[in-house]
């Protein structure tokens, strides 16, 4: 097997890309919680905080272009999720946004709309977030099984809130059909797509997605903390009001105008003075998929997890886990997620021997494959480490 994993390194035409990156000996397959530092990155922050911040200070809201960051940034991204400019803005965090859209997707909906649905297997924030939009809005929140949602979806639904990839086990789910079916309900979509986004194709201006939100600290690598992004399709954007008007949302900032007038494109969606360390940070790292075809990052990926899937069944004794990802590459994400009754003191070993994954309460032990920068060889040397473990032996 490691002799196979040395040939599919040796011809995969992705390799190349993972000299962008800082990395060493650890076999890293966490990047679905934060992506690898790119080399791209820490030579532009030396350069804004000496230059920009250090010697033009407040000249950089403009001369360096600070104040059009978020949206120059959410451009530059744009294209990782199929979306044409100017309706991408970067800022914020995932959360922030995600309330930012799920309220005003609700004020988009006709007043007979009365229900929000929601993604039972959703990230616990997401039903938090979605938990206070229903009172907020006075919506009724119902929580349905991702499977059931086109089912669910109504006259009285105003907006469905879904996740594209479960966090917990990789689960992909159907975002053209589900995006579909909500339209044909007359229903919005917003899908999270923190587990998605730069693992796998995204055509969400295609696909007639409605509104978007996700972190750039995963597979996009923007760093820990880095600013999430909002995607808010341009039919939508006159109409979209924001619950958290903030000044650099306004038409005109600097007028400092009483009454609030919103900017007319996806500047709108800005609150307050963008974190800009963070966002440059963001912005060298997006350097990294600079020439990369995502159709080669999903093929990628899916034969790093085929692969992984089949040195676990190889190495690792049976019924010692229980894999709980998808087999068909349909519903499969970036990830794959074992079962096992002590994860958080496996996933201890696994770290101890050069192996870095994650796990969630109580029982789930989650693997994440960058295509990037992860290789054939260093996945099976995973799985190897793991059977090891679990068989008591010595690493081998």
């Amino acid at each position: 097997m490691i002799a196979r994993a040395e040939a599919l390194d040796a011809a995969d035409p992705l390799r190349p890309l993972r000299e962008r990156f800082v990395l060493d000996d650890t076999v890293y397959l966490d990047g679905n919680s934060l992506g690898a530092l790119p080399r791209s990155v820490p030579g532009r922050m030396a350069e804004v905080v000496a230059e920009e911040w250090g010697r033009l200070r407040i000249r950089s809201w403009t001369e360096s272009g600070w104040d059009s960051a978020p949206e120059r940034v959410g451009d530059r991204l744009a294209p990782l999720l199929g979306a044409a400019p100017g309706q991408v803005v970067v800022g914020d965090s995932t959360s922030v946004n995600l309330f930012k859209l799920l309220v005003g997707a609700v004020r988009l909906a006709d007043d007979a709309r009365d229900e929000i649905l929601l993604d039972a297997e959703t990230f616990p924030t997401d039903r938090y977030v979605a938990e206070s939009a229903a009172r907020m809005t006075g919506r009724r929140l119902r929580a349905v099984p991702a499977a059931d949602l086109a089912r669910a979806a109504g006259p009285r639904t105003a907006v469905a809130l879904v996740n594209h990839v479960d966090y917990r086990v990789g689960e992909l789910r159907d975002l053209p059909a589900l995006t579909a079916a909500l339209r044909e309900a007359g229903a919005l979509s917003l899908w999270d797509l923190c587990h998605s986004a730069g693992a796998l194709p995204l055509a969400l201006d295609r696909d007639g997605v409605d509104l978007a939100v996700g972190c750039t600290y995963k597979y996009l690598n923007g760093g820990p903390g880095a600013p999430a992004f909002a995607y808010v399709r341009s039919a939508h954007l006159p109409r979209f009001d924001t619950p958290l008007p903030g000044w650099w949302g306004h038409s005109e900032p600097f007028a400092m105008s009483p009454e609030y007038a919103p900017h007319a494109g996806i500047r709108r969606l800005r609150v307050g003075s963008p974190d800009l360390l963070s966002m440059a940070a963001l912005e060298a790292a997006l350097e990294a998929w600079d020439g990369v075809e995502l159709a080669a990052v999903r093929a990628k990926s899916l034969a790093l997890t085929d692969l992984f899937l089949e040195a676990v069944d190889a190495l690792v004794e049976p019924g010692a886990v229980e894999p709980l990802t998808p087999a068909e590459h349909a519903r499969r994400g970036s990830q794959v997620s074992l079962r096992h009754a002590d994860a958080a003191g496996l996933l201890e070993r696994l770290v101890a021997r050069g192996v870095v994954a994650d796990h969630r309460p109580p029982d789930v032990l989650r693997f994440g494959f960058t295509p990037l920068y992860t290789g054939f060889t260093e996945t099976v040397r995973a799985a190897a480490t793991l059977g090891a473990l679990l068989a008591g032996e010595e690493e081998r």
